[in-house]
């Protein structure tokens, strides 16, 4: 393809725009989140929790971009899901980040927890337990990444949440009548513990469809296959999903512009939580706990399925 003709249309903005403007056009955008944020600076060092997929590509090449790939690190969690084959993705992901300059390590849940994704559903599903297999995943793979950015000094825990994530994790804090997290989901909310390594979004402003059509361009492998368990307990997610789907294909720009309208409404809100007491700590693991709670969520998850966590 010529790199004069038209490569993306984007939908909210209206512009047809060429590979390179395609390309200008995403990573000033980033660089322009992480400014005005001030996700990170010249002497932080990030570790890029990459999955393998389209978004973790697009978050390692442009952070590339704008910081030192020298002060760069990243780690795959790798779930132990026998049907994605993902240890295929992180071995492609650690070529293309050797390219760039970038140290990446792998972990397992096996090694970190002693059971694999596919064990902790057996389990759940014998067990009768209402948790989703989504559940289980988002949450030790957060614990994962935490403790390995402790582990290796990180300042900052760089995520591929784009767009889409960003909005519908908030609809949904919404719908469940959970608003006291809208602030702390905002960039500049502050730490409640000390032991929470500070995550950040690069990718918040930037639509799936445009992180799918970069990656495309760019002639990276990404993940097709689907999630085995996704399906096994219908998520509010899903259904929120598809809500914002509709709504963006009704009204182009939805999702941007409701993220700026909640982002001004917590920046508001700030100050409410800067005075609340650290978070408490686990009393099985040690790591922080929600306030009112003994045992974490990690923890607690891992009981229910009859593994005993340790500190």
């Amino acid at each position: 393809m010529s790199p004069d003709k038209p490569f993306l249309y984007q939908r909210h903005t209206g512009r047809s725009l060429t590979r390179r403007e395609f390309e200008e056009d995403v990573v000033e955008r980033v660089r322009g989140e992480v400014e005005r944020h001030s996700m990170f600076g010249p002497g932080d060092t990030v570790l890029l929790a990459v999955s393998g997929g389209k978004d973790s590509f697009v978050l390692a090449d442009v952070l590339s971009r704008i910081h030192s790939p020298g002060k760069l690190v990243a780690v795959t969690v790798l779930e132990g899901i026998e049907k994605l084959v993902r240890e295929r993705e992180a071995a492609l992901m650690k070529r293309f980040l050797r390219e760039l300059g970038i140290e990446h390590h792998v972990v397992s849940f096996k090694e970190i927890y002693g059971v694999t994704m596919d064990e902790i559903v057996r389990r759940s599903i014998e067990r009768g337990l209402s948790e989703s297999p989504c559940t289980f995943c988002g949450v030790l793979k957060r614990r994962a990444i935490n403790r390995f950015a402790r582990m290796i000094g990180a300042t900052r825990v760089a995520t591929a949440h784009n767009l889409d994530d960003e909005v519908q994790t908030i609809v949904m804090n919404i719908l469940r009548g959970d608003t006291i997290r809208l602030p702390r989901l905002h960039p500049r909310a502050p730490r409640l513990s000390e032991k929470f390594v500070p995550r950040i979004k690069p990718l918040r402003k930037i639509y799936e469809y445009e992180t799918t059509a970069y990656a495309y361009m760019k002639g990276y492998w990404f993940q097709a296959g689907i999630c085995p368990h996704v399906d096994l307990k219908p998520t509010l997610r899903t259904i929120v999903r598809k809500i914002i789907y509709a709504a963006e294909a009704a009204e182009p720009g939805f999702a941007l512009r409701f993220l700026e309208a909640v982002d001004r409404i917590a920046e508001e809100r700030l100050g409410s939580i800067e005075g609340l007491p650290r978070l408490p700590v686990c009393r099985i693991c040690g790591e922080p706990t929600s306030y009112g709670r003994e045992i974490c969520k990690v923890c607690e998850l891992l009981l229910k399925i009859g593994v005993p966590p340790t500190g």
